[in-house]
């Protein structure tokens, strides 16, 4: 199934240069993948080498994401973006949670380029389209080992039955497991940088080739 991925004017309004990518492809999980690990603190030594809690907030998807938040009305410091948070434990020393090879391995996507990226499995969603629009107050939503998280305010693609995804967390109905068997990925560039968006959607390709099985994989960029 080919997704359609929708913009809403709440987006448009906040983030005018907003470029999306939305990346498909069928896969099959593992629990754990060593090698991949190796890549993953590869990267955690870079940046512990090169940045500082506070200075991995000039990174350009960071630092755009933080602005579309408290544009939306959303503290980015309380409500930190994915790919912010994710960095921010490796410069302290933290170890990253290992939770399976494909979560693993969007994870590393998201600290390679700095967006915060949402990863799903395709076949828990319904419909045949994802809208990105911004959480209304008291708007229910599951975050992925969060219990009810508050999205008044961030970024969120709800589907046909609801919120599913937002920088801070994705949700809980359509989140991946062991069984995921179509992977479904949203890089979100609020930077507009569209050659940066595009690489990342390469390189979660090449990484789920690499530690997926990855097959029949195709992206598109929306706006």
């Amino acid at each position: 199934m080919k997704m359609k991925v929708v913009v809403s004017q709440e987006i448009e309004t906040v983030c005018p240069n907003f470029v999306g990518a939305v990346v498909e492809a069928e896969v099959h999980n593992s629990k754990y993948n060593a090698e991949l690990w190796a890549e993953i603190d590869e990267w955690g030594k870079k940046y512990k080498s090169e940045y500082t809690t506070e200075t991995i907030k000039q990174i350009s998807g960071i630092e755009a994401t933080r602005r579309v938040y408290r544009a939306c009305g959303k503290d980015p410091s309380r409500y930190r973006p994915a790919s912010e948070a994710l960095i921010r434990r490796m410069i302290q020393g933290k170890s990253l949670y290992q939770i399976d090879t494909l979560v693993d391995l969007i994870n590393l996507a998201s600290i390679a380029y700095g967006y915060s990226i949402g990863g799903f499995d395709a076949d828990k969603f319904h419909g045949d389209t994802l809208t990105l629009g911004v959480g209304r107050e008291g708007e229910p939503y599951e975050g992925i080992g969060r219990g009810m998280l508050n999205i008044a305010g961030l970024p969120v693609y709800r589907d046909a039955l609801g919120g599913v995804g937002t920088p801070t967390s994705d949700n809980e109905r359509t989140k991946i497991d062991i069984n995921t068997r179509h992977l479904l990925v949203l890089v979100n560039g609020y930077d507009g940088n569209e050659i940066s968006v595009r690489a990342n959607a390469e390189y979660i390709i090449r990484l789920a080739e690499k530690y997926a099985e990855g097959k029949n994989s195709e992206f598109t960029l929306y706006r």
